[in-house]
């Protein structure tokens, strides 16, 4: 089986007790058009199993002419989440749902919507997530997934999950990054006025919510360093930056980040590498020293565990993916 090549069809299934916020996201990132920012244009289809109005658990109706057929067109099917208590026992999308698979289509579910993968057997042997509230649940019932809980999301071949409410935003801009590159990607996450990126394997929960630091002199040594990221930075040195004891250092950032110092470094870095290995012609020795690996072994070993392919055979994969003409960003605000 071979993945689709690129991803330009999206279909968003719902179902009796959606979920407004989490459907939202879909429409949001992939019914919009956006090519005057240089985001390339998604067909997309919102999808039921019987052509009628579903009703939303907050309590409104929403009706589209499209049924579940329309899923066997699609490059990417998502599944938004539904009450637990109404997980779909339906044999008519799970067969849409294994043959969007086996086309090589990816499928992918936002929050509780991973139970519909689950029951489908999409899941079976797969590593998957979901809210952290409801991941023991999910284990319970279906022992023969791997729950991650406390991930933002997790993508197991043509299969992917995400956690709770805003982690389908991260899952929905990591597939568009995947097949069209980080600048699209960050082009749609500026007019949404989100984070571009957070990594999948951040935590779900943590002390602060993901926000513009509120500490000014965090703030002040985050732009240094996001504006270094080519030299050696050591903790401690950064830590004074900020004029804080690294203890200190260590308590704040995490507080106002989600994530360590060093994991926010090395994710920085990974993010500059790929935009250099997408757009630029360095050599992958000049990649990693621009990115402050140390060397090209470094900056393959964390790749590769961060973006789940080697460097050169990102750039080859992206470059091969593109369109032939390149594309253009107009900086806009939201």
């Amino acid at each position: 089986m071979e993945q689709v090549q690129g991803l330009h069809d999206v279909a968003v299934v719902v179902e009796e007790g959606f979920s407004a916020f989490e459907f939202s996201v879909a429409c949001e990132v992939f019914g919009i058009d956006r090519t005057d920012d240089g985001v390339p244009p998604f067909r997309f289809a919102v999808c039921t199993e019987h052509g009628g109005p579903v009703r939303s658990r907050h309590g409104f109706t929403l009706s589209t002419d499209e049924r579940l057929d329309r899923l066997d067109e699609a490059d990417l099917v998502i599944v938004t989440p539904t009450e637990l208590s109404l997980g779909s026992r339906s044999d008519r999308l799970a067969g849409h749902l294994h043959r969007a698979v086996e086309r090589g289509a990816t499928v992918a579910s936002f929050c509780s919507g991973a139970f519909t993968l689950a029951e489908a057997g999409l899941l079976d042997g797969r590593r998957a997530t979901t809210h952290y509230r409801y991941a023991a649940e999910l284990a319970r019932r279906y022992p023969l997934v791997e729950v991650v809980p406390d991930v933002l999301y997790v993508q197991d071949g043509p299969v992917a999950s995400s956690a709770g409410t805003s982690a389908g935003i991260d899952l929905a801009l990591h597939l568009v990054r995947e097949h069209h590159g980080t600048a699209v990607a960050t082009a749609i996450a500026r007019r949404m006025v989100v984070p571009p990126h957070r990594d999948g394997g951040q935590a779900q929960y943590v002390e602060a919510p993901v926000r513009p630091c509120a500490d000014e002199s965090l703030g002040r040594a985050l732009e240094w360093a996001a504006g270094n990221l080519h030299t050696d930075i050591d903790v401690a040195a950064w830590a004074r930056t900020a004029a804080m004891s690294a203890r200190t250092f260590a308590r704040r950032f995490r507080a106002e980040t989600g994530v360590t110092p060093h994991r926010w470094l090395l994710e920085r870095r990974i993010a500059a590498a790929r935009l250099l290995l997408e757009d630029g012609d360095q050599s992958v020795e000049e990649v990693a020293r621009r990115c402050g690996f140390g060397s090209t072994a470094m900056l393959r070993q964390h790749f590769l565990r961060l973006v789940g392919t080697t460097p050169t055979a990102y750039r080859r994969a992206y470059r091969g993916a593109r369109a032939p003409e390149p594309v253009r960003l107009v900086p806009q605000g939201a």
